[in-house]
């Protein structure tokens, strides 16, 4: 289901926005993560709890991450486990 790079991008929400160095937001963004993990191994809290890492590092000073890039990169792994993972064959 993978569109050409100028489909995807425009269906990315805008976010050139840039956020603070938030130390108390990223860590409460990753207690959740962790907290969601832990009461439920299923594969869908795990992305949840990627999903969360991902946008919690919005908030660590020097990280190089946007909004439309962690959307994407969601969005990539949620159609790889869609098609059956990395190597469907296995």
């Amino acid at each position: 289901m993978a569109g050409d790079e100028e489909t995807d991008w425009a269906m990315a929400p805008e976010g050139d926005a840039t956020f603070p160095e938030n130390a108390e937001k990223r860590e409460a963004l990753r207690e959740v993560a962790d907290e969601i993990r832990a009461r439920d191994d299923s594969s869908e809290a795990s992305q949840i709890g990627a999903f969360l890492y991902r946008v919690s590092d919005l908030y660590k000073e020097g990280e190089e991450t946007s909004i439309p890039e962690i959307y994407m990169n969601m969005r990539h792994i949620l159609e790889v486990k869609e098609q059956g993972g990395l190597d469907p064959d296995e």
